[in-house]
């Protein structure tokens, strides 16, 4: 269990890192190159490790249903709304309303059994901890509204607007 933890914060702390990343590619280019960029790169990257560890038994795949082949499509999705949303709200506010979105997402498909996962019952705790991130959130984000704080991230959000041609 330690190392699945261990795992999970280092998966936390990369998508971070990669959404920072992903942004500053973004400043220089599109959207979808900077989705085209990441992604194939990510391919490369994961073609050469594959064949380092698996070999070419890395192209054996047997007994897998037919759409989860669209898992790369979706990864397009991430990536073209994480770049944009970091875009109009900055990165610590998007990355919290994605890591909430995962756990909500997440939490309704492991209720309900989708996709091959096993059942896992529903009960109200699971639902008061996404609660109580989504309360963190909104603490976050309008708490300092009227200070100092509140007026630089006021004045970061009409930047973005500006910057994204919204305003």
């Amino acid at each position: 269990m330690i190392i699945g933890i261990i795992l999970a914060l280092v998966a936390g702390a990369l998508v971070g890192l990669q959404n920072i990343f992903n942004s500053k590619v973004n400043e220089h280019t599109g959207s979808w190159s900077t989705t085209t960029l990441v992604l194939g790169m990510g391919f490369i990257a994961s073609l050469i490790m594959g064949l380092i560890t698996q070999g070419t038994g890395m192209f054996t795949l047997q007994h897998m249903q037919p759409w989860y082949w669209f898992s790369g499509v979706i990864g397009v999705g991430v990536v073209i709304c994480l770049v944009q949303a970091t875009k109009l709200l900055g990165a610590t506010f998007a990355i919290a309303i994605v890591l909430t979105s995962q756990l909500g997402f997440a939490l309704l498909w492991d209720s309900l059994g989708w996709m091959g996962l096993e059942k896992v019952p529903f009960n109200l705790n699971q639902l008061l901890g996404v609660l109580v991130i989504v309360g963190g959130i909104l603490v976050f984000k309008l708490g300092g509204r009227g200070e100092k704080g509140g007026q630089e991230t006021a004045a970061a959000d009409k930047k973005r607007q500006t910057a994204l041609g919204t305003k």
